[in-house]
């Protein structure tokens, strides 16, 4: 199939690995002060990133504050965003809005943490996202939260020093499709509105979406078949007239020509999310003419295939998003 990658090797993994490792390394650093015994790379990295990543807000100068921003407020719940920059935040940078998984009803942003650490290996800051599940709202308010979200990025770009002409939407799961939702979206379609005297609703674009594994057909996992999904049905519990609000809460509804570029990650074998939805989307997109690449995964599950399968994948959404200006080689 067209545009669609297949791994079968090893060749991209042990690159992969220095470049992430050496990230935030400087240059004369090994010269300098070589130490008494060599340091593996990995925690070498970690090792410096320890003294150089920021969280906020800054417990230095908010010592009483719990962890997390608070950006929005609904139903009487503080909706919360974790600030990681990987260095001081006068510096302008690409940035990250991360929308964790959990078929919108479990797991929470800090369950989700460390899948943000390639992105701050590569220098960029990172927005972690909280929002409402199926147990204190129903769909669409997890789709509202995250436009809010994004919203609130774009509001802050300069105390954080957020590049707003530089923003990947990223998720994996249930928090693919919303990352999708959040990416593909405008303000015309009413899901702003929540939060419109609160943040506002200006136009917002970002530079790419990254979507793993993420639903695109939300009523292919609601409806009674073999591919239907409790955590689906909980989400909308309740709901009136569920099918047409599944229509608006599924990306392919939103396909269109001037989109962000998307860039996929699924693997063949899914057992919770259909590769087929990915597969869908990414001939829809050529079709509309938007810039996307589906990376395969043969015999991979939902989420679950070998490492080397996921060091590639994460080294094809590098070079995507260098190929769309948001990263460049060396950075």
């Amino acid at each position: 199939m067209p545009g669609v990658r297949r791994y079968k090797g090893e060749v991209f993994v042990k690159r992969l690995i220095l470049s992430l490792c050496f990230a935030f390394l400087p240059s004369t650093l090994a010269a300098q002060n070589p130490p008494s015994e060599p340091m593996d790379p990995a925690t070498a990295w970690a090792t410096i990133a320890a003294y150089k990543i920021r969280v906020f807000p800054d417990p230095e100068q908010h010592p009483l504050e719990s962890p997390g921003i608070v950006y929005y407020r609904a139903n009487n719940i503080d909706l919360k965003v974790g600030v990681i920059t990987p260095g001081p935040e006068t510096i302008v940078r690409p940035t990250v809005l991360y929308i964790h998984g959990g078929g919108w009803v479990h797991y929470t942003k800090d369950n989700m943490i460390f899948t943000v650490l390639p992105y701050l290996a590569r220098g960029m800051d990172v927005v972690n996202v909280d929002y409402r599940q199926a147990n204190q709202s129903p769909a669409p308010a997890a789709v509202e939260d995250c436009r809010c979200a994004l919203h609130w990025l774009f509001k802050h770009a300069k105390e954080f020093g957020f590049d707003t002409e530089r923003v990947v939407v990223v998720g994996g799961s249930a928090g693919g499709h919303l990352a999708l939702m959040t990416g593909m979206l405008n303000q015309d379609a009413g899901f702003d509105d929540a939060c419109a005297f609160s943040i506002g609703r200006q136009a917002v674009k970002v530079a790419a979406i990254v979507d793993l594994f993420g639903i695109t057909d939300v009523g292919q996992v609601l409806q009674a078949s073999p591919d239907q999904q409790a955590w689906a049905l909980e989400w909308f519990a309740g709901v009136p007239d569920r099918e047409k609000l599944a229509r608006e809460m599924s990306p392919l509804t939103y396909v269109r020509p001037n989109l962000p570029p998307i860039i996929m990650v699924h693997g063949t074998k899914d057992n919770a999310v259909p590769y087929e939805q990915s597969v869908r989307l990414h001939q829809a997109l050529d079709k509309a003419g938007v810039s996307n690449e589906l990376v395969t995964i043969p015999n991979g599950g939902h989420g679950s295939y070998p490492d080397s399968e996921k060091l590639r994948a994460q080294s094809e959404i590098f070079k995507f998003l260098e190929h769309h200006g948001v990263l460049t080689a060396n950075q």
